[in-house]
C-alpha cells in the first residue's frame, strides 16, 4: 500500500538511498530490488529514499515504510531517462536523451545536500557508482559533516560504463567510500581490473523473497512444452539468440511454445524477427507482468530460458536475479555463459549453462531440458536449497544493515 506522507523525525539512525531505478507506483512493472532492500532496512533505519522523478509518479510519499523523495530533472513528459529500458538502452536508442543527463546528475545531487543539511543523515547508500556513488563522493568535499557512504555496483555501471575518464571515476568513488558491494563474485574480478582496492569490495547480491512470494507450489501442474523468458528487452538479455534458435526446436518439437514476459526498447526489432522467422503461432508476448504475477508464470513454465550476453558496449548481466525468482518457483533453467550467473548455477553449470550465440547449441540444450524433466525438476530443487540461505531477502537485509551500520563506527543501531 501506498500512503501520501512526508519527512519526520525518527529515534533510528537516518539512511538515504540514492537510486536510479525505482518503482513508481504499486505494481510497477519496472525492477524493484533496490525499494525490496530498502523497505526491509526500516526495521533498523528511518530511509528515505532519493529517485528520479517519472510520469504519472507522485514527488513525495511513504511507500511500505520507506520516505520517497522524487526529484524532477526535466518538464514531466520528458523525464523518460531511466524507465522502459534502463538508462544505458535508452542512451543507445535515443541520443537526445544525453541533453537529460547533465541535469539528472545536478538535480540529484542538489537533493542530496539538501536532504543532508535538513534531516542530518547519518549514512548514505548509492546504488550504481555512477551517477549516484559519484554525486556520494562529491558530497564529501563540500563544506559541512561528512556523510559516509556506501556505493553497491549492479552491473551496468561498472561494464557498460568505459573509456578512460569514467574509468578513473569509478576507481575514485571506491577510494572515497567507506564501503563497496558488487552482487556477483565476478564484478569483484572487474573491480580488481580496474585498479581499485578490493580490500573494501565484499560480494554481497541483491535478493530474492524466497519464503513467501516465489516459492513452489506442488498442486499446480507444471506444462511439458512452454518455454518462459522474463526480462527487459535489451541486448544483454539475450533474446534475440533464443528467437534464432526456436525454429531448429520446433522442428524436434512442434508443440513447444515461447513465452515472453517484459518490456524495452528492442520490442519492435524482436517481434519482427518472430514474424520473419516464421514462428509467430508459438511465441506470445505479454509485455510488462508485475512481480506478483510472475511466480505464476515460473510455476506453469517446463524451462525457463535467459540467454545472457555480454552487449556490444560490455554490459552485461550482473547476477541474474530472474534465475533465482524461477529456481524459487521450483522451475528448471538455462542461462547464458556470462560469469555472473555462476554464482547462482553452482550445481551442474555445464547442464545449466550455454553460448546462445551458438544456436544449434542452444537448440540441442533446451530439447535436452524439456526431454530430461525428472532430472531438471530435481536439479532445480537442489539449487533452491542452497539459494534459500544466502539469497532469500531476510539474509540479504540483515548482512546489508550490518554493513550500512559499520559504514560509521559510532553508529548506534537498535537490532
Amino acid at each position: 500500500m501506498i500512503d501520501e506522507g512526508s519527512l519526520s523525525g525518527s529515534s533510528r539512525p537516518t539512511l538515504l538511498v540514492l537510486a536510479s531505478t525505482y518503482p513508481r507506483w504499486a505494481g510497477d512493472p519496472e525492477p524493484g530490488f533496490v525499494h525490496e532492500l530498502a523497505k526491509r532496512l526500516t526495521q533498523r533505519f528511518r530511509v528515505i529514499a532519493l529517485v528520479p522523478h517519472a510520469p504519472g509518479a507522485r514527488q513525495r510519499e511513504t511507500f511500505e515504510g520507506v520516505e520517497v523523495v522524487r526529484y524532477r530533472y526535466a518538464p514531466e513528459r520528458l523525464e523518460t531517462l531511466v524507465n522502459d529500458g534502463g538508462i544505458v538502452a535508452n542512451l543507445k536508442r535515443d541520443r537526445w536523451k544525453r541533453l537529460l543527463l547533465p541535469t539528472f546528475v545536478l538535480a540529484q545531487a542538489w537533493g542530496v545536500w539538501c536532504l543532508c543539511r535538513r534531516e542530518k543523515v547519518d549514512v548514505l547508500h548509492a546504488h550504481w557508482l555512477i551517477p549516484q556513488g559519484l554525486v556520494a563522493a562529491l558530497l564529501q568535499l563540500l563544506p559541512g559533516r561528512k556523510v559516509p557512504f556506501v556505493v553497491t555496483s549492479h552491473g551496468a555501471d561498472l561494464y557498460a560504463l568505459r573509456g578512460r575518464a569514467l574509468q578513473a571515476l569509478k576507481r575514485w568513488v571506491l577510494a572515497r567510500a567507506s564501503r563497496s558491494t558488487v552482487v556477483s563474485s565476478a564484478m569483484r574480478e572487474t573491480v580488481a581490473a580496474l585498479g581499485a582496492d578490493v580490500g573494501k569490495v565484499a560480494v554481497l547480491p541483491m535478493g530474492v523473497d524466497l519464503q513467501e512470494r516465489f516459492v513452489p507450489d506442488e498442486t499446480l501442474p507444471r506444462s511439458r512444452s512452454e518455454l518462459l523468458f522474463v526480462g527487459r528487452l535489451v541486448e544483454k538479455k539475450g533474446l534475440r539468440h533464443l528467437l534464432d534458435a526456436l525454429p531448429e526446436v520446433l522442428r524436434v518439437r512442434p508443440d513447444v511454445t515461447l513465452t515472453v514476459a517484459g518490456f524495452g526498447p528492442d520490442e519492435a526489432k524482436l517481434k519482427a524477427q518472430v514474424a520473419a522467422l516464421g514462428i509467430g503461432h508459438a511465441v506470445r508476448f505479454l509485455g510488462a507482468v508485475p512481480q506478483a504475477e510472475l511466480p505464476a508464470l515460473y510455476r506453469r513454465a517446463a524451462l525457463f530460458v535467459a540467454p545472457f550476453v555480454q552487449a556490444g558496449s560490455g554490459d552485461q548481466e550482473g547476477l541474474g536475479l530472474v534465475l533465482v525468482e524461477a529456481i524459487g518457483c521450483g522451475c528448471p533453467v538455462l542461462a547464458g555463459d556470462v560469469p555472473a550467473v555462476r554464482d547462482v548455477l553452482s550445481v551442474d553449470p555445464n547442464e545449466c549453462l550455454v553460448d546462445p550465440r551458438d544456436a544449434g547449441s542452444l537448440a540441442a540444450k533446451v530439447l535436452r531440458a524439456i526431454e530430461r524433466r525428472e532430472q531438471t525438476m530435481a536439479q532445480a530443487a537442489k539449487l533452491r536449497a542452497l539459494l534459500l540461505a544466502r539469497l532469500d531477502w531476510a539474509s540479504v537485509a540483515h548482512r546489508y544493515a550490518d554493513l550500512l551500520a559499520g559504514a560509521r563506527p559510532r553508529l548506534d543501531v537498535t537490532r
